[in-house]
């Protein structure tokens, strides 16, 4: 099938989907964006999170064919250009949250939808949003850490 998608803004057609092909799969195979990690194919881990218009979804649960006409935001539509990191990012690398790596594009991707809804999040509000998110190397402070430093940059700026 055929498949017509925005994807970080670009009109995007994809061609030769088969049905049973993930949203995840189309993004990092078929489209080049490998931001988004392949971890548990079971939407348990959050490795996979991209904006759905607009809304955080694990990328390995939607079917390819689901986003026909739909629009889609991963990590490395966050930034604003090559060189222009987006402030959820910036923070991450500051505040040490990025070790392996494998995590840490859902990561931002919730954490960037967190503080969009909520620019003041208390840590409580911070560990709810974050709850679907796993990460194997820490103990979660460094990322809790960027998330308030990017909430702080962000209310700072308004």
């Amino acid at each position: 099938m055929r498949v017509n998608v925005t994807v970080n803004g670009s009109k995007e057609t994809v061609d030769d989907v088969w049905e049973g092909e993930s949203l995840l799969y189309v993004l990092r195979e078929r489209m080049g964006l490998p931001g988004s990690k392949n971890a548990c194919e079971q939407g348990e881990c959050g490795s996979c999170t991209v904006y759905l218009d607009g809304t955080p979804v694990c990328s390995c649960l939607v079917a390819a064919g689901q986003v026909e006409g739909r629009e889609v935001r991963t990590v490395e539509g966050l930034a604003a250009g090559h060189d222009d990191l987006d402030p959820v990012q910036k923070a991450f690398l500051e505040a040490g949250a990025v070790q392996c790596g494998f995590c840490t594009p859902g990561l931002i991707v919730q954490s960037h939808d967190l503080i969009e809804r909520n620019p003041e999040p208390s840590d409580a509000e911070i560990r709810e949003a974050l709850a679907g998110n796993l990460c194997r190397c820490t103990g979660y402070e460094k990322i809790l850490d960027a998330v308030r430093l990017a909430a702080k940059r962000k209310a700072d700026a308004k």
